[in-house]
């Protein structure tokens, strides 16, 4: 399964740790950037080619990192197709939600809030957990469907 990666200046550490962690699982990574750490980058030169990439590719999923991961989500959800979902510590139940219930296809992460081995649990169960379907599969519909 490919995985997209995409992180600005504030998740560029959590982002190559998370390469490293994922390659090490067995997942096919793409990275879209940020490449180096770059403190007065904009999140949206990345998180947009994350989000195109996997609306464009169903079968894929897509990780965004930024300091809380809203500003991310936020962009990402612009996209036709990207449902992105944002964990910054708390219940990790949550982050099983987002793929149960909303078929989340893709997952920010609020690296200033969280610790990498919390960031390492949170995609696992995420990137583990299945859609549910059912009464969800009308409600993802009207999503994708703007209403």
């Amino acid at each position: 399964m490919k995985i997209y990666i995409g992180a600005d200046h504030a998740g560029y550490e959590l982002k190559e740790t998370l390469k490293k962690f994922l390659s090490g699982l067995g997942y096919e990574i793409e990275d879209k950037g940020a490449f180096k750490y770059e403190p007065e980058d904009d999140y949206p030169d990345f998180i947009f080619l994350v989000a195109r990439a996997v609306a464009a590719d169903p079968e894929s999923w897509g990780i965004i990192i930024g300091g809380s991961g809203h500003g991310e989500a936020m962009c990402a959800n612009r996209v036709r197709g990207a449902r992105a979902a944002v964990y910054y510590g708390g219940l990790l139940e949550i982050v099983g939600l987002s793929r149960k219930h909303n078929n989340a296809n893709i997952l920010a992460l609020g690296a200033r809030f969280i610790d990498d081995e919390l960031a390492k649990k949170a995609v696992k169960l995420w990137l583990e957990t299945g859609f549910e379907g059912g009464r969800h599969e009308r409600r993802i519909a009207k999503i994708d469907n703007n209403g």
